[in-house]
């Protein structure tokens, strides 16, 4: 008995945040950039070169989220969704390899340091401080619900704390002259921003492996569902993701009840209400082992 109801709703529209993000962090990186050549500094440098991966990444983030908002197709059943899985972990592995190339010459700094001069690093480094920040905030609020948005919010948030603490090394510079402040805060900036860009990758492996969503329990799952009235057991489950903010959600029941279509309604708001889950197919077998018809709620 098919049920086709779309519980789901559609992924939230973050284009305008992704412009003004796209927008800001591409003049800063030019002015950074050109700071950093002319000056000789690696702190400056080594973030602009991560300023600019986060916009490739938010590029890359904003197609994914223009794709996950587009209908399937005969050949694409459950939609684009996937893209913003790709697109946090291609986000997250172009920061990692930065990160390692940064830190090479860094070690390199430390035994032949580069005059840098400390004021044009500490003014640049303070307009990043509000570019980043800004940025950050406007992915603030769809964080909590989308990987991919959370790639987003962390990058600009981990960029506001490098260009806090290139400002830290350019006044320790001013104040002591001690160029090796310029490479030891390349290296201590680009750990910290290796750490968010580690646990980025790892929570969009797990949903490209189709794991189940960070904050989801499948067990708890497991035993509400035992406990509604009619089932008497629950098997072959399945929790995975279909994109950063979809979940889908499959299963065999063996049910005793008589209205079928109430069931499968109760249980499917339920799903979404309580878990986050939007797309379930539940099988009802009346005994184990017994071929039923699949009851699908979309």
């Amino acid at each position: 008995m098919p049920h086709d109801h779309d519980h789901a709703a559609l992924p939230r529209d973050l284009g305008p945040a992704f412009r003004w993000a796209v927008g800001l962090n591409t003049a800063y990186v030019g002015l950074e950039a050109a700071a950093g050549f002319l000056t000789g500094s690696l702190a400056l440098l080594a973030d602009a070169a991560h300023n600019l991966t986060d916009v490739a990444g938010l590029l890359i983030a904003w197609w994914a989220a223009v794709l996950a908002r587009r209908a399937g197709s005969g050949d694409y059943t459950f939609g684009f969704g996937k893209a913003t899985v790709l697109a946090a972990m291609a986000n997250a592995l172009a920061i990692l390899i930065g990160i390692g190339l940064v830190l090479w010459e860094a070690v390199g700094r430390f035994a032949d340091p580069v005059p840098v001069p400390g004021l044009i690093v500490l003014l640049v480094a303070l307009a990043g401080i509000g570019v980043n920040t800004g940025s950050a905030l406007l992915f603030y609020k769809a964080r909590k619900g989308d990987l991919n948005a959370r790639g987003a919010f962390l990058h600009m948030a981990a960029d506001a704390a490098v260009s806090a603490a290139v400002v830290l090394a350019a006044a320790g510079i001013l104040l002591t002259g001690w160029l090796w402040l310029d490479p030891a805060v390349a290296i201590a900036v680009s750990l910290l921003i290796g750490v968010t860009a580690w646990d980025l990758f790892r929570d969009a492996l797990r949903l490209g492996l189709d794991g189940v969503p960070e904050g989801i329990d499948r067990e708890a799952v497991s035993q509400w569902l035992r406990r509604q009235d009619g089932v008497a057991d629950v098997h072959d489950l399945h929790i995975w993701p279909l994109s950063t903010t979809r979940t889908a959600f499959a299963a065999h029941v063996v049910w005793c009840g008589a209205d079928a279509d109430g069931f499968i309604h109760r249980v499917t708001h339920a799903l979404e209400h309580d878990f986050g889950i939007g797309h379930v197919t539940l099988q009802v077998e009346r005994q184990p082992c017994e071929r039923a018809p699949t009851l699908v709620a979309e």
